[in-house]
């Protein structure tokens, strides 16, 4: 907060660009204030992706260690480290495609606008994760995105890249789904 403070103060009102961009100097003040909801997104994504990426894998370390099914797993440091390695790897690498789509393609996103989507889509995810319902942050961060939108109308939204997302959640489910049976029926066809 004193760090953000510190650069809040440092901006200058502008006339001249106010005159060409309305709210200049307020965007700006939103753009500082985007680090710190951004640091809330970070924060959210690592409470809610993690435990889901890794829960399955920590039951299956519990079943292979102790022979036992169990409510509950012990989760072993080494697992969140990885499930946190696997986050940051996906992100670098394939990540770029999603920060694009939702960043650039549903609506145009300013700095203000950018604020109330992070921090809607991160006070979710945060209160989702307290409560352990496992939600996508994607689909979290793309409603807020949404809601920005339709703030300023459906004409502010492209529906055909909305479309094109909802087509792809419909169809990851059975595909998912899928996938886990055949990678399941090879398993314990090929492994004793």
């Amino acid at each position: 907060a004193l760090v953000g403070a510190m650069f809040i103060r440092r901006i200058e009102p502008d006339p001249k660009a106010e005159k060409a961009q309305h709210f200049y100097t307020v965007e700006r003040v939103f753009g500082v204030l985007m680090v710190v909801t951004a640091c809330g997104m970070a924060f959210a994504h690592g409470s809610n992706d993690v435990a889901n990426a890794i829960g399955p894998l920590a039951a299956v370390i519990s079943v292979a260690s102790t022979g036992a099914i169990a409510s509950q797993s012990a989760l072993p440091i080494w697992v969140l480290m990885l499930g946190g390695a696997g986050i940051v790897i996906g992100l670098a690498t394939f990540g770029r495609h999603v920060i694009a789509t939702v960043g650039k393609r549903i609506t145009q996103l300013t700095p203000s606008r950018g604020f109330a989507a992070e921090l809607a889509a991160a006070t979710t995810i945060v209160i989702a994760s307290g409560t352990g319902m496992p939600i996508s942050t994607t689909h979290t961060l793309v409603g807020a995105v949404l809601g920005v939108g339709m703030a300023r109308g459906i004409e502010a939204i492209d529906l055909r890249v909305v479309g094109r997302i909802f087509v792809s959640w419909i169809v990851t489910i059975p595909a998912g789904a899928t996938l886990a049976i055949v990678f399941f029926f090879l398993f314990r066809t090929f492994l004793p």
